[in-house]
């Protein structure tokens, strides 16, 4: 037990004085994304906290879960967090002078090349990052380069089969409207996320051992198609990939007929259910 005289006489989180009406507040509090919440909890749970740490987070975005991360470790940690979204960066600082976070440290740039030394961090972690990952093989093998040994590196991401219900509609439409031949490139959207099988031997290459690997999946339900389509997740995370895969003038004929395939679905059942598969994976080096 500390001496009563050693304890701090002026602990800096007493001071709770914000302007709720202010707009950075407003801002800030509203803020934490449902779509990446499952998932960083996830991993929240289950990467480790012990004293003095050195974490680094690869692909942040506006900060979750870094600056969670960041204030459950306290202030003997140091958290390092890379992205090369450099609005993202401005979003994460605002929070972080908000919240009076100090312990994190903010590197615009790529993970496949990073800068820091040979084994630096006690602690690695992505949350919903391998999807974007152009190369993840190089940025794993960044990863165990930097890592300490014994050190852990834990990812969540959604994994192949994400949104089958959705993707099964898709495929039927464009058969119906005798678009075979983009079929091809559907294939390759499609294929473009992993399976946990590959994630798992892409870390055990590189030299990681896997030490947890667990999958479970989450739902989404909308009203219908039309409630789908207008979502901000699908409209800015998803729609313009798939309006890649198909030319710009069948665009209105081909999501007009989905949207009513779906529209139908959830007549019928009540709703229209997407399942979005979790995957977290945790080695050590």
């Amino acid at each position: 037990m500390p001496d009563i005289k050693e304890m701090s006489q002026d602990p800096d989180y007493l001071d709770t004085s914000i302007d709720w009406n202010a707009p950075n507040v407003v801002s800030c509090l509203d803020e934490l994304p449902l779509w990446s919440a499952p998932f960083g909890l996830i991993l929240l749970e289950n990467s480790r906290i012990q004293p003095d740490m050195t974490v680094l987070d690869i692909g942040f975005g506006t900060g979750f879960p870094l600056l969670e991360l960041a204030q459950r470790l306290g202030k003997s940690a140091t958290i390092y967090g890379i992205d090369p979204w450099k609005a993202a960066h401005e979003r994460t600082r605002l929070k972080m002078d908000l919240f009076n976070i100090k312990n994190v440290i903010l590197i615009e740039g790529d993970a496949s090349s990073m800068q820091f030394k040979d084994e630096t961090f006690d602690l690695i972690i992505s949350n919903l990052g391998i999807n974007n990952f152009q190369d993840p093989r190089k940025i794993f093998r960044e990863c165990f380069r930097v890592a300490k040994p014994k050190a852990q590196i834990a990812l969540t991401t959604n994994p192949k089969g994400h949104m089958k219900e959705f993707y099964a509609v898709f495929e039927e439409t464009l058969k119906e409207l005798s678009l075979n031949k983009l079929e091809e490139d559907f294939l390759i959207h499609l294929n473009h996320r992993l399976t946990p099988k590959i994630i798992r031997s892409y870390l055990k290459e590189v030299g990681f051992k896997i030490t947890k690997s667990q999958q479970s999946s989450i739902t989404m339900r909308f009203l219908d198609g039309s409630a789908f389509f207008s979502h901000s997740l699908i409209r800015y995370g998803f729609l313009e990939d798939w309006k890649k895969l198909i030319p710009a003038e069948h665009w209105n004929i081909v999501f007009s007929k989905v949207e009513s395939k779906i529209n139908i679905i959830a007549h019928n059942n009540g709703e229209f259910s997407l399942t979005i598969p979790v995957v977290y994976i945790e080695g050590e080096k």
